[in-house]
């Protein structure tokens, strides 16, 4: 499962203004699968599907309450089951996409929101997601669904400021209290995933493997490849 938070840029990932430009982006592959008669995934929350851009667009836009022009609005996530993960999920793309919003409400949101120190739950979070089946990045034509999601920098009261990208953790003193560790939640994240769908995870494909193997001491490393 990789998960990953696009960087704000100046081109699609422009967060500063307003959502439409990556909203659209994110339906150019509905118009290739309308052409091939495939069906498509609308946006979704955390209760409801197949909402129009124009209303998801409007809702993040208008959720900014006390930001400065040049302030982040929004936030992207990236979310990438593996070929194996894709199997646990089901069989069909409707399978598997149903799946993917299952695991976005009941595991990722959840946890996103927890993640903030500060009280929040699922309900507290503004989001929309959408899902792609791209093909063309995979080799042998293969189902390659993922999910993208677009987080409010506000949550849903349009009162309490959240970044994912602050380098702050769960601090107790300072303007900013709470924090986010995107490591936490990347774990976290993934152990929902393997209890929600049963998935026999081993330790060398898991995120606490290679967070280890990359970024812990040697001694930790060494702890790790004893486990194996």
């Amino acid at each position: 499962m990789n998960i990953d938070f696009p960087p704000p840029s100046n081109g699609v990932y422009n967060n500063a203004g307003s959502s439409r430009r990556l909203f659209n982006y994110l339906e150019h592959e509905d118009l290739e699968r309308m052409e091939k008669g495939i069906y498509t995934e609308g946006f979704f929350n955390l209760t409801e599907e197949n909402l129009y851009k124009s209303q998801v667009v409007k809702d993040i836009d208008n959720n900014k309450a006390q930001l400065l022009k040049t302030d982040a609005k929004f936030y992207a996530i990236h979310i990438s089951p593996s070929a194996k993960e894709l199997q646990t999920m089901g069989t069909t793309e409707q399978e598997q996409a149903e799946a993917m919003r299952r695991f976005v409400r009941e595991v990722f949101i959840p946890e996103y929101a927890k993640n903030f120190n500060k009280g929040l739950s699922a309900e507290d979070i503004k989001f929309y997601g959408k899902i792609h089946f791209d093909r063309d990045r995979s080799e042998n034509n293969e189902n390659n669904m993922h999910c993208h999601i677009i987080v409010s920098r506000k949550d849903q009261s349009n009162k309490i400021k959240l970044s994912p990208l602050t380098n702050h953790r769960n601090t107790k003193k300072g303007a900013i209290k709470g924090g986010f560790n995107r490591t936490n939640l990347f774990e976290q994240a993934e152990k929902g995933f393997d209890k929600l769908f049963n998935y026999p995870r081993q330790l060398d494909v898991s995120f606490e493997y290679y967070n280890t193997m990359k970024n812990g001491s040697i001694i930790d490393q060494i702890r790790m490849q004893e486990r194996m």
